[in-house]
């Protein structure tokens, strides 16, 4: 039975209905991606199967005793105290009462504390502690830390523990990885894994929805479709879909228009006509209008000021510490005209430092950064700091212009919002009323108005829907300055950066080719001795056992024996049999009788599809060994 069930659900915040007729159903154990532009109503969905939101019209049903918590996109306002207060909040009364009681006794305030622990007893506190104490220790908290003074990421985690204490039967995540370093995504992936309840969540990281997901449900023009299996079929099929649809919808127009040739024609040929053809196509005309076209895709374009000078940045040995930690030490670079350099490393490692420094807003300790010549700099800001609160979408782009101007080319500021998929009244609307993936947008549109020849980018992809996301990798891939771009979203630093450096700690800051793939093969091996480092001799002769040579040297194949031989021989067949039967079950579930099955055979067929795909990509895996 379903946790919970959506029937014929109907939603509006005004005009056309965000969710019309929406159907649903959670089972238990799911993990469920949301996918859709900004805006469709990913959020006000979960606003609803939370319960903070009634529906306009239809049924939302819940199995009875199922609890639902949600971990909201931003930091909540007023989410103070220590971290123990924050996580125990997610308890109601008994989690109050406990943070009271651990507030007084840190204090040492004995009087009040007899009273307090009368509550806490009463309400069953001691258990619910106990789970509070788990929960910190699993998700590796400290619960006497102060939570404002906490990192974004760590902040995420505790908010994330407070979510789960209660134990939910369906966890709702909206965008749990903004904030979040990589290392924090990797454990969050791994977490979310072995959570034993339903999953509900939103994401712009691509790798990350493609580990969890084992059902993706699109919203689209009001309505929500389930599309079973991962991301890659989501999108094959998606697109098979908009394909059908478009033809449909042309033959539909081409049907209408010599309908109305017609009409307009019957007043001259005749008195009488057809009525029930008249019918029809007043039908037609209902039909066309209430037709929900696919929102838009954005329309970006740089505005591209003239050449920097060859050499845009040169450090030299440069050092820069904060009391007796060390940020960098002795680094050296020299980044040239043109070239798109990724920024990776954990939070607080130093990324934005070691910006301010390229930059040369903050002066090195030691050693010296020369900037070249005709550099104008374009910044975007994770935090959007440079969006006033205080004015209107329209009044942080144009800055009291009329005009903008993108390459030689004069637009008017309403114009060029509408390219952002900003309608003229939401560009009056006051910002506070903008989503976060809008005011992402909104910062996007304000950055690609002014001139530049070196793009500084920190954590751009926060909060964008994945089409936005691919359609700004297409222009930063054809944009002709300098980029610097810091990001914890594995896919977009292998699409857009052509070198990475990389926060690795103790000062140290390692340059390397290529994107963050490119990074993990190249990045020195666990025990090896890394350069600059003095080893005694037996440790020196440990690591060098250990760690994988900086060139290696080439291994002469081995000649196989008679079983890996026949291994080898039979693979093909191997690997052409679970291709055809991916390729069969791919085709049922493409067909209309696959969902009239119940969910149990439904998820059991998704489970066998997994685990061919995971056959043949260890079938693949052991042929490139034995061939090599």
């Amino acid at each position: 039975m379903p946790l919970m069930t959506l029937n014929d659900v109907d939603y509006s915040v005004g005009g056309p209905l965000l969710l019309d007729g929406v159907e649903l159903s959670i089972e238990r154990g799911e993990r469920i991606a949301l996918i859709g532009r900004n805006g469709a109503g990913k959020s006000t969905l979960m606003r609803l199967i939370d319960g903070e939101l009634k529906p306009d019209d239809g049924e939302i049903r819940r199995e009875q005793g199922v609890r639902v918590t949600r971990l909201e996109q931003e930091v909540p306002a007023g989410a103070d105290g220590s971290v123990y207060d924050v996580v125990a909040g997610g308890l109601g009364d008994a989690g109050a009462a406990l943070a009271e009681y651990h507030r007084l006794l840190h204090a040492e305030d004995y009087d009040g504390l007899a009273d307090v622990q009368a509550r806490v007893e009463a309400l069953d506190g001691w258990r619910i502690d106990q789970r509070v104490t788990e929960v910190l220790e699993r998700l590796q908290l400290d619960g006497d830390a102060a939570f404002t003074r906490l990192s974004g990421g760590m902040k995420r985690r505790v908010l994330l523990a407070r979510a789960v204490v209660s134990a939910p039967d369906i966890l709702l995540l909206d965008e749990p990885t903004n904030h979040l370093d990589i290392a924090a995504i990797d454990w969050l992936e791994g977490f979310l894994k072995q959570w034993p309840g339903a999953l509900v969540f939103v994401t712009h990281d691509r790798r990350f929805l493609r580990a969890l997901a084992t059902r993706i449900v699109e919203i689209e023009r009001g309505a929500l479709t389930s599309w079973p299996g991962d991301w890659d079929n989501y999108v094959r099929r998606r697109e098979e879909r908009l394909h059908a649809e478009a033809q449909e919808q042309q033959r539909f127009d081409k049907m209408l228009a010599q309908e109305e040739v017609w009409i307009r024609q019957g007043i001259k040929a005749r008195r009488t006509r057809d009525e029930g053809r008249v019918r029809r196509l007043k039908a037609m005309r209902l039909e066309r209008s209430q037709r929900r076209d696919l929102t838009g895709n954005v329309r970006m374009a740089a505005a591209s000021a003239n050449a920097s000078g060859k050499k845009v940045v040169e450090m030299q040995d440069v050092s820069f510490s904060f009391g007796e930690r060390t940020l960098i030490e002795n680094f050296s670079t020299t980044i040239f005209r043109g070239d798109r350099i990724g920024l990776i490393g954990a939070n607080g490692t130093g990324k934005t430092t070691l910006l301010k420094l390229l930059l040369g807003e903050l002066q090195p300790q030691a050693g010296e950064v020369k900037t070249g010549t005709q550099l104008q700099i374009a910044y975007f800001d994770q935090y959007r700091a440079t969006l006033r609160e205080d004015w209107n979408a329209l009044e942080n782009v144009a800055e009291g212009q009329d005009f903008v101007e993108i390459n030689g080319t004069r637009k008017h500021v309403i114009g060029y919002l509408q390219d952002f998929l900003f309608t003229p009244e939401r560009a009056r609307a006051p910002i506070t009323r903008l989503s976060g993936g809008e005011r992402n947008r909104l910062l996007l549109a304000k950055l690609f108005a002014q001139p530049s020849n070196l793009l500084v980018m920190d954590e751009p992809t926060n909060d964008l829907d994945v089409e936005t996301l691919e359609l700004l990798e297409e222009l930063l891939g054809e944009y002709p300055g300098t980029l610097l771009l810091v990001s914890h979203d594995r896919d977009f630093l292998d699409n857009v950066v052509t070198s990475t450096l990389v926060m690795e700690g103790e000062g140290r800051v390692g340059e390397y080719i290529g994107g963050y793939e490119d990074w993990l093969r190249q990045r020195p091996q666990p025990g090896a001795a890394l350069p600059g480092t003095t080893l005694a001799p037996k440790a020196a002769v440990t690591a060098a056992a250990t760690a994988a040579p900086s060139t290696p040297t080439p291994v002469a194949k081995r000649k196989l024996s008679y079983k890996d031989q026949r291994e080898l021989e039979q693979l093909p067949l191997r690997i052409e049999q679970l291709e055809g039967d991916i390729a069969r079950m791919t085709d049922e579930m493409n067909t209309p009788a696959f969902y009239q099955r119940d969910a149990e055979a439904i998820a059991a067929h998704g489970q066998q599809l997994q685990d061919t795909q995971t056959a043949l990509d260890a079938a693949y895996l052991r042929w490139t060994e034995l061939d090599a």
